[in-house]
């Protein structure tokens, strides 16, 4: 399961809670009885009907853990791909969202689209007066 979070909600509530949100969604959707549901490095609490331990360290401890990371990069660069295409000034495809100097430059000569996180203490956004 895959699952996204937009940038206006990740502001409104923290990056960190909303990826505890999602992962608690996600996990007590796709559970099955017997089997053993894991967290990568914190617990979820009420986030989370099932039960599930919480693995620090979760991606070099569990090669389950592990996939999953690699398919949230892969989907999260697919998306930022297919981004540029309706967002062109920001070289979503060379950089995948990542704040390199390209990007920071595209930031100062652009301003910021709806894609960005107003919450990101980026330079760039600060330079800009676009601060959280």
């Amino acid at each position: 399961m895959v699952t996204a979070r937009c940038a206006g909600g990740i502001d409104s509530r923290g990056l960190h809670v909303t990826n505890l949100n999602a992962l608690g969604d996600c996990l007590a959707r796709v559970a099955v009885p017997g089997a053993k549901c894991l967290s990568d490095g914190f617990r979820l609490g009420s986030r989370c009907a099932v039960e599930h331990e919480a693995v620090v360290g979760g991606d070099a401890r569990s090669a389950a853990i592990a996939a999953a990371s690699v398919i949230a990069k892969v989907t999260r660069d697919r998306y930022m791909r297919e981004a540029a295409e309706h967002y062109p000034d920001w070289n979503f495809a060379g950089n995948v969202g990542y704040s390199t100097p390209d990007h920071r430059e595209a930031i100062a000569a652009n301003g910021i689209c709806v894609l960005h996180r107003r919450s990101f203490a980026s330079t760039a956004y600060i330079q800009l007066e676009l601060g959280a």
